[in-house]
């Protein structure tokens, strides 16, 4: 398999890799850590997830047999992608959270079936991502132009220059039930607000449905869900100097009827200090407590 640096080196020669800075403060791990997980009660964005294992990770969970929400996506687009295309008309496909651009593939398939090519554009926050990503469809479709941006598409989609013609742009992955309501409705409306009358966006997300299905999605039988949330205390130990075992907490994960959204904790087993050399602090979880992620 290509490594990355040779990705790297070819991309130079064949692509520019835009960074895109964002438009608006985004909060450090370290900020982050400070206002989550030195309060009370304990949090930490999801975000933090995704490093290169956790990326793998989550790649596993997709695969399991209870979690149905990549799967169903996959044959809805699959069963619709030649009428998104022809009803749509893009001239560019752009996919904010875009990670190696499995889902888009559909897409791409669809264009080429119908025999309609626009550009594509590929905006995450993994480099690593980004270029598999890229080897993968310029592999595959031969016709394809296309833009990697690397950055926070959520706080960098408004220094995105406008260009001529239609957009697709696509939010895929039912990413956007990772926000909080009012954040959801703060990012869509800075979507609407930088898309032109011409542009459309298709969204992915799920629905309210039985939670025993809910529940068994996030806590499969391989436990993978479970090491994926545990990943987290080894990027804070890596990127913090923190000193979290992992051993001395416990995967949680439950349908929250209120807020019609699943939660994951990490739920202490002991009471233990954990010490973090960036932040020259430490803090002290008793049993049962939890670290919501």
């Amino acid at each position: 398999m290509t490594n990355v640096a040779s990705l790297g080196k070819a991309l130079e020669q064949r692509f520019r890799c835009v960074r895109v800075p964002p438009a608006r403060h985004v909060p450090s791990l370290e900020e982050d850590a400070r206002n989550g997980l030195l309060s009370q009660p304990r949090s930490l964005p999801p975000k933090y997830f995704y490093d290169d294992h956790g990326s793998e990770l989550f790649e596993r969970i997709c695969k399991t047999s209870e979690y149905y929400p990549t799967r169903t996506e996959d044959f809805l687009l699959q069963q619709h992608a030649q009428d998104i295309i022809r009803s749509t008309q893009p001239g560019k496909i752009f996919e904010l959270g875009s990670g190696s651009s499995t889902k888009t593939q559909h897409l791409l398939d669809a264009c080429n079936e119908i025999a309609h090519f626009p550009s594509y554009t590929a905006f995450d926050i993994s480099e690593r991502a980004l270029l598999f990503g890229w080897e993968t469809l310029s592999a595959r479709y031969d016709w394809l132009e296309i833009d990697l941006f690397l950055g926070d598409y959520e706080a960098g989609f408004k220094n995105i220059p406008r260009q001529n013609g239609s957009r697709l742009v696509v939010f895929l992955g039912s990413t956007i039930g990772n926000f909080e309501q009012d954040r959801a409705i703060g990012f869509m409306n800075d979507l609407r607000a930088n898309m032109s009358n011409s542009d459309r966006l298709l969204v992915g997300f799920d629905r309210v449905k039985d939670e025993h299905i809910l529940n068994a999605a996030y806590n499969d039988k391989d436990g993978v869900t479970a090491a994926f949330n545990l990943n987290v205390l080894n990027v804070l130990n890596n990127e913090l100097g923190a000193n979290f075992d992992p051993d001395k907490f416990k995967h949680s994960a439950n349908y929250d009827a209120d807020k019609a959204q699943v939660e994951m904790h990490l739920v202490s087993a002991c009471t233990h200090r954990v010490t973090f050399n960036t932040l020259a602090t430490s803090i002290e979880i008793d049993a049962g407590e939890s670290i919501c992620t």
